[in-house]
């Protein structure tokens, strides 16, 4: 088996996260600087926060109020259609009420 072929163990590293928030643990780092750590994460914290640096959620955002707009577009065009339809239907109905009563 070879000898010293481990990373050397640190038992008080330090870890800093983006929030301010500070604790040690082990590792094979000396220092650790993270971005979430377990009082800014949104999962622990039941806080919506987005952490999103290539606009990546507000592109999706956008892109479903699009969606959503044109939804709304071909659901009013469908309901034109529908009360257009019946318009017809009653139209014919009283046609043929009038052609049978001569």
């Amino acid at each position: 088996m070879k000898t010293a072929i481990h990373p050397k163990y640190f038992t008080d590293t330090k870890v800093t996260c983006a929030c301010g928030n500070t604790f040690t643990t082990g590792s094979t780092l000396k220092e650790i600087r993270i971005e979430l750590c377990n009082q800014c994460h949104p999962f622990y914290t039941g806080k919506q926060k987005f952490v999103d640096t290539a606009r990546r959620v507000e592109k999706f955002q956008e892109k479903m109020g699009r969606v959503s707009a044109v939804a709304a577009i071909r659901k009013g065009k469908k309901v034109k259609k529908a009360t257009a339809a019946a318009k017809r239907v009653v139209k014919k109905a009283a046609k043929k009420t009038a052609a049978e009563e001569k």
